[in-house]
């Protein structure tokens, strides 16, 4: 059975929603963090891999001066760094510290503890169900957005 109009309206609703929950519950748990909710998302990007600053602008849907003061930012918190570009000299691939990657696993399981708590009632099954169908629908429309965006598909970097 295809996918009716309603029911994507429906999935649409419960998606924004689910955004707003999230973010409200991610900043409850990161009040007392010096690193805000946007140089968490940078820190996440450069934690998949050195990258281009274009590049991780791109992904993040942000401009080259935007994405220049957050990685100055991050650099002055010891959480990044930037290096040569082995396959280009003239560039700059920006890279996660030690002490980025602690960072990092110490806003996960701030984020965690926070979900936790929230979901309590909920069981194993559940979550872990809900994981898996959010880890497609994440999938699917990250495949579909580039394919929107271009008329195209296109490799994933």
């Amino acid at each position: 059975m295809e996918l009716t109009s309603n029911t994507a309206a429906n999935l649409g609703h419960e998606i924004f929603g689910l955004q707003r929950a999230v973010r409200r519950i991610v900043a409850a748990s990161q009040r007392a963090e010096e690193t805000g909710v946007a140089l968490q998302f940078v820190l996440r990007f450069v934690s998949e891999g050195d990258s281009r600053a274009a590049r991780l602008a791109e992904r993040l849907g942000v401009g080259a001066p935007v994405l220049s003061r957050y990685i100055a930012e991050l650099e002055e918190q010891g959480y990044v760094f930037r290096r040569k570009d082995p396959s280009d000299g003239r560039a700059r691939l920006v890279a996660l510290t030690s002490l980025g990657a602690d960072k990092l696993r110490h806003i996960d399981e701030r984020r965690a503890a926070a979900l936790m708590e929230c979901l309590g009632a909920w069981s194993e099954e559940d979550a872990g169900n809900t994981a898996r169908i959010l880890q497609t629908l994440n999938e699917t429309l990250a495949a579909s957005g580039r394919t929107i965006e271009t008329g195209r598909p296109q490799r994933e970097p």
